[in-house]
């Protein structure tokens, strides 16, 4: 049997290969190029050896006579629920290409976004990864050499000063088994928190956090706004489109919230008046005003567009303003603690230099 290489393991499908690959399917539709040579064109220029072997499969599929839907489907863990659901309304309507114009267009409106987050929050991780790493170079190699030093020297040794030898000294006898044990730790509380028991109170705690919190919601808000608005523009009905929304939900708290909502919508009940109650907590009091608004009007996709946009702007406008406030005070926070381990280190020395002049 044929190995994987290193290469094909680590390589994955990216959400721009996606983009991609559904932009310019529609464009060769369009075209007048069928469906299956378009496919086989785009697998042969892709560069991503998994996403090619998977084009692949889907070509083969479709050259047997299936839906471009049931090719996709039998590759869930690279298209989502969402992305599935709306090529199969476009297959069965007869305007693919133009479910896929729209489809990339929605791709490239999430994947945007995805990079503002990501962006805003690059410079805080990249802070506090080289304080950590700064620290524990500083911790194995640096403060045990310390010790000998400051115990030769017969002077009184200041409190900072002797808060660090007590550090070094600990860092000096067991400085590899601490280590250790802090990946270790973090190697446990992440598989910890994937737990069937701790999972659901760890996702209630990410959108209960002051001010993370708030954040939080507005992302999942802003996921679940733009996914409904698109695919009830796209011909879903309400269910079904709260159906696959629960499916690709991964946030437990909301991904309760909708299956919810999905029971009740099935009774026929309002989806305004169900968001009204208080069963839901963490969802904006002015996403059922204004999903009230779109039921009155008849323009309920129109209405979860325009939620989806304002509650992606807010979390724009957040994200950059907690970039701006972590910055200074990461910057403190590591000028302070230099400045302390300066002090430590100098104070016993210009002692004992002032103790020698006299």
């Amino acid at each position: 049997m044929k190995l994987p290489s290193i290469t094909h393991i680590l390589l994955r499908v990216s959400p721009l290969d996606i983009l991609f690959f559904t932009k310019h399917l529609s464009v060769m539709l369009k075209s007048g190029i069928p469906l299956a040579e378009s496919i086989t064109t785009l697998k042969d220029q892709t560069k991503n050896i998994t996403f090619k072997e998977i084009l692949g499969k889907i070509q083969a599929d479709v050259e047997n006579g299936q839906t471009l839907e049931s090719s996709l489907a039998k590759q869930k863990s690279v298209f989502s629920s969402l992305y599935i659901s709306l090529i199969g309304i476009g297959e069965k309507s007869g305007s693919l290409e133009v479910t896929l114009e729209y489809l990339a267009q929605q791709l490239k409106k999430s994947y945007d976004f995805n990079k503002k987050i990501q962006g805003a929050i690059l410079y805080p991780k990249l802070i506090l990864a080289a304080t950590v790493i700064m620290g524990m170079f500083m911790s194995l190699f640096v403060l045990p050499k310390l010790v000998d030093l400051f115990n030769s020297l017969e002077v009184e040794l200041p409190l900072s000063t002797k808060i660090l030898l007590y550090i070094a000294n600990l860092m000096k006898g067991y400085g590899t088994i601490i280590v250790a044990a802090f990946f270790g730790s973090a190697v446990l509380v992440s598989f910890l928190l994937r737990t069937s028991f701790i999972k659901p109170k760890w996702h209630k705690m990410l959108v209960s956090l002051p001010l993370i919190g708030s954040l939080n919601q507005n992302i999942e808000m802003a996921s679940f706004c733009r996914n409904m608005g698109v695919m009830l523009k796209s011909g879903l009905t309400i269910t079904d489109s709260l159906r696959t929304q629960f499916n690709a939900t991964d946030n437990l708290i909301y991904k309760s919230y909708f299956g919810n909502l999905l029971k009740t919508m099935e009774k026929g009940k309002k989806l305004s008046t169900e968001l009204s109650s208080n069963k839901y907590p963490f969802i904006p009091t002015i996403v059922p005003k204004m999903i009230g608004v779109g039921e009155d009007t008849g323009k309920l996709e129109d209405v979860f567009i325009y939620m989806g946009d304002f509650f992606e702007d807010d979390v724009d406008d957040t994200t950059r303003n907690l970039s701006n406030v972590l910055e200074p005070v990461l910057l403190l926070v590591i000028g302070v603690a230099v400045a302390l381990v300066s002090l430590a280190i100098i104070s016993p020395i210009y002692q004992l230099t002032g103790g020698i002049r006299r």
